[in-house]
């Protein structure tokens, strides 16, 4: 079950909760351990300022980390941010980060990846470890099972070495649909992907 809470006016854009859905909006996954200074940190910023200047609203996991600095670069920016938060899993996070448009509560980090994806139009996968490889599995998937109900599969970037070394073993050890992953270098490319898509369609 998840709920939507719009934050404070303080930390409000003009839209409104039920707008943001109707929005162009990218989900971004990423580590929660990064810390300003951090060089990843700042490709986190830069990819929110990135994603917000050419149009899009973020959807974050709503915490600390590149969640944290992805929302934090697309609100300088003006961009709208949902952080998508999981208090059950977390109970001593006090809420989401400062940096919010408003915050979706789920019960559940599979809800809470499900959300994600569902809301957006497409997903990024920043560096990360166990949590966002999950996120990006899910999202994979979610792409891949896309051909069975005759829908187009939502696009998937994924930023960094890290993954140009896990998506390819994937592919050939489960003899799955690599193409779905749209592997790059950095946040421009991803953000240069996610654009170049929207104008195809």
């Amino acid at each position: 079950m998840k709920t939507s809470l719009p934050l404070p006016v303080a930390h409000r854009s003009c839209l409104t909760p039920h707008y943001a859905r109707r929005m162009n909006v990218v989900a971004v996954f990423g580590a929660s351990s990064p810390v300003a200074g951090d060089p990843v940190y700042s490709d986190g910023i830069r990819c929110g300022r990135l994603l917000a200047e050419a149009g899009f609203a973020v959807a974050t996991g709503g915490y600390a980390g590149l969640m944290e600095a992805v929302s934090l670069g697309a609100a300088e920016a003006g961009g709208h941010v949902i952080g998508v938060t999981v208090p059950d899993v977390f109970p001593d996070r006090s809420g989401g980060n400062a940096h919010l448009t408003e915050e979706t509560r789920t019960a559940s980090l599979l809800e809470r990846i499900h959300e994600m994806v569902d809301l957006s139009v497409a997903s990024i996968a920043l560096p990360g470890s166990l949590g966002t490889a999950t996120e990006l599995l899910v999202a994979w998937n979610l792409a891949y099972v896309a051909r069975f109900a005759d829908s187009t599969p939502k696009p998937v970037i994924a930023v960094g070495h890290q993954w140009r070394r896990l998506v390819p073993l994937l592919t050939e050890e489960l003899g799955t649909d690599g193409t779905l992953v749209t592997l790059v270098d950095t946040v421009e490319e991803a953000v240069q992907a996610v654009a170049a898509i929207r104008l195809d369609r």
